[in-house]
């Protein structure tokens, strides 16, 4: 049985699901609200939703049953001292340690929790960092979306933030330093991208089994690193993308080398390329990228893929599950060789992740 936990613009859609073939909707929790990411720790099988209220604002949520109650955590929130409040939850992730989970916020901010998941604690030495005062938000606000932990070491971490750039720490989150070399913000004149600080991460992943690679997709460029986020190297021009703009990026947890993105058109022109709905594969490390569309629609398709909804379920074959602002949630189970629609006419998608 295969389970998606879907984030809509009004509430979580859970999926279950026979791997390959049909799903159904097993719960639908938080109605009306924004569920901005929700996901499962695998560790401990307690699920987590990050959900806006259109009064009360941004709250998580914890349940170790997903068609039952949910329960509110204690924050994340800021201390007095911090003078700022939180305006979006956008990632959890499960850390290296037991019961360690981290949380990326906006404005740019990383909370972590050491008893897994029930209470936050600000991460301060990320918070104080000389360089926040120069940090500049982009369309999506100042956020930290993406959170790549260290497998076996709970002391190393990377994070990517829009639009600060890559920031690695190897004390446990004490002290930080950016990462941005061999990254071009060619959004930017050229006059001024040597002075900026305004580098636009749009997703970040870490490979499990290679923990020194890690793979972004950045506001127009996607690049990868051999060096764990120490320098970048641009592996989106001229090798098989239609656009190297986009949000979405997941990873074959067990190949390093194989990695996939969903190009949009333009920062202009948020959209599918050409109407036509693809996945875009490499399995060379970004030497080469090759279209995946077989079953999705491929004229008159001017959809588009949030950042957080597109997630590999670690499966042989490999899973990959994406949803779109328009409401339909898409699935492979064969490695993206085929897709068919397994869900349709829920509200925009926000997130989708494989639990």
């Amino acid at each position: 049985m295969t389970e998606l936990l879907v984030g809509t613009r009004k509430g979580l859609v859970v999926l279950r699901g026979k791997r390959g073939g049909t799903f159904d909707m097993a719960a639908r929790a938080f109605p009306g609200e924004v569920v901005e990411f929700a996901m499962r720790d695998a560790r401990s099988g307690r699920y987590f939703a990050g959900v806006t209220h259109g009064q009360f604002g941004p709250h998580l949520f914890y349940s170790d049953d997903p068609t039952a109650k949910w329960q509110q955590a204690e924050g994340p929130a800021f201390p007095p001292a911090a003078n700022a409040a939180v305006e979006r939850i956008w990632v959890i992730e499960p850390g290296a340690a037991d019961d360690v989970l981290w949380c990326g916020v906006a404005p740019a901010a990383l909370f972590r929790s050491g008893d897994g998941g029930k209470a936050w604690a600000l991460v301060q030495g990320l918070w104080d960092v000389p360089e926040r005062s120069h940090w500049e938000g982009g369309a999506g606000g100042l956020c930290l979306h993406s959170i790549c932990p260290w497998p076996g070491d709970p002391e190393r971490l990377a994070v990517g933030i829009s639009s600060a750039g890559v920031w690695l720490t190897d004390d446990g989150g004490r002290t930080w330093r950016r990462s941005i070399e061999g990254l071009v913000p060619r959004y930017l004149p050229e006059e001024a991208r040597a002075t900026t600080h305004a580098y636009c991460v749009h997703n970040m992943k870490r490979a499990p089994r290679q923990p020194a690679t890690l793979y972004m997709q950045f506001h127009g460029g996607v690049y990868r690193s051999d060096d764990a986020g120490a320098t970048w190297l641009d592996i989106g021009a001229d090798r098989g993308l239609p656009s190297d703009f986009g949000f979405p990026l997941a990873i074959d947890p067990d190949d390093p080398n194989r990695a996939f993105v969903i190009p949009l058109s333009a920062d202009a022109d948020r959209v599918m390329p050409e109407g036509r709905v693809r996945v875009y594969e490499t399995r060379d490390r970004g030497a080469t990228w090759a279209a995946l569309g077989d079953g999705l629609p491929q004229t008159q398709a001017y959809i588009s893929v949030l950042r957080q909804a597109f997630c590999a379920d670690g499966g042989k074959p490999l899973g990959l599950y994406f949803g779109a602002q328009s409401g339909e949630v898409f699935g492979s189970a064969d490695g993206g060789r085929t897709w068919s629609t397994i869900a349709a006419r829920l509200p925009p998608v926000t997130s989708v992740q494989c639990a």
